[in-house]
């Protein structure tokens, strides 16, 4: 066997037959040298989803998940940069999160109000366990199935679609109440979405979590990565014409508001059938939103031209929002290409 790379060392073995009912196969001896193996060592096989088998050598098998982080806190840490760390691993898997002081010195109150705000609005499922002077640790409570990848998505979608219908309810009303709880509703999308991310990491480092977390098989993170940011981009687009709504001094005139919300039905339509299409699994639905994509971009040059009109002053934020609402039917076609990658299979020969 040649000393080539981890993964790309490939070679055929016969399957051999000893003591009349017992089959062997042998091992390469690289591999048995490299994973420190001699007569006697225990193994372990596991059979994958498709009919495969995965041998482990001990040291893997025993190797015990790291399951707590340990992040140290400093006088001159920034809050912002102690937050970071945590999301991080956060993201990356693990369950309890210890933020300590160094040395006998207590957590300052920026960091700590920080950190606990931080907790609730957007680690889901994460509870604060441990509350002292030098220490703040947070659990994640909520296991997998509870809450599966498909099941997240949808709540953000359904959000982000009520943040957009909300935003432009806000424009017609000219009502910054509405506006601004738009604006606060966006950090529900975010939650859901780092709580996605950490889905598919663990599902990336460890393939049997894939049917766990509720998905068909490892192809498919990558995709529904992709597609939760674009759902996260939506919100956020949602969050801007919201914004733009509060910067208005004056109404905007009937015919430019109906221009706009004939852009934004159009939009949020082929956003909501890009989510429907990945979970039918519908590859024609898909291909549909994504015809539909030109049609938008027609309605916005429309509406861009009746902004003249406007007073000075609101025309900057009147053609941002348009860009808002135009880039919420991109993001519908972009998901709506995921779904297509995800699904040509039941398309062709």
């Amino acid at each position: 066997m040649t000393n080539s790379s981890i993964g790309e060392s490939e070679e055929q073995r016969k399957l051999q037959i000893t003591g009349g009912s017992t089959y062997i196969l042998s091992l390469p001896k690289d591999w048995i040298i490299r994973n420190q193996l001699k007569k006697g060592s225990a193994m372990m096989l596991r059979e994958e989803e498709d009919g495969s088998l995965v041998i482990l050598p001990p040291k893997l098998t025993k190797k015990e998940k790291q399951d707590e982080a340990y992040i140290r806190v400093t006088p001159n840490d920034y809050p912002d940069a102690v937050m970071r760390k945590a999301i991080s691993a956060y993201l990356i898997g693990y369950n309890i999160l210890h933020i300590k002081a160094q040395g006998q010195q207590p957590l300052s109150s920026k960091v700590r109000n920080h950190l606990k705000n931080f907790a609730r609005n957007y680690l889901v499922g994460t509870e604060i366990v441990i509350d002292t002077p030098n220490e703040l640790t947070l659990q994640v409570l909520l296991n997998y199935p509870e809450l599966t990848v498909q099941s997240a998505l949808s709540r953000m979608a359904i959000i982000a679609a009520s943040m957009h219908k909300e935003a432009l309810n806000s424009l017609r009303k000219m009502d910054n109440t509405t506006a601004k709880s738009v604006i606060e509703t966006d950090r529900e999308v975010n939650r859901f979405g780092l709580y996605i991310v950490r889905l598919l990491k663990l599902a990336v480092l460890n393939a049997r979590m894939v049917k766990e977390i509720g998905l068909d098989n490892p192809r498919t993170c990558i995709g529904y990565r992709l597609i939760a940011k674009a759902v996260e981009r939506t919100a956020d687009h949602a969050t801007k014409i919201a914004e733009k709504v509060i910067l208005l001094k004056t109404p905007v005139n009937e015919e430019l508001l109906q221009k706009i919300e004939i852009l934004s039905n159009l939009a949020i339509s082929m956003f909501e059938s890009s989510v429907e299409a990945l979970f039918k699994r519908d590859y024609n639905l898909a291909e549909s939103v994504i015809e539909k994509l030109g049609q938008a971009h027609k309605l916005e040059r429309e509406a861009v031209i009746s902004v003249k009109d406007a007073s000075i002053e609101e025309v900057a934020n009147l053609r941002l929002a348009i860009e808002s609402v135009r880039r919420t039917a991109e993001y519908a076609s972009d998901i709506s290409e995921v779904v297509l990658n995800m699904n040509v299979e039941s398309v062709i020969g």
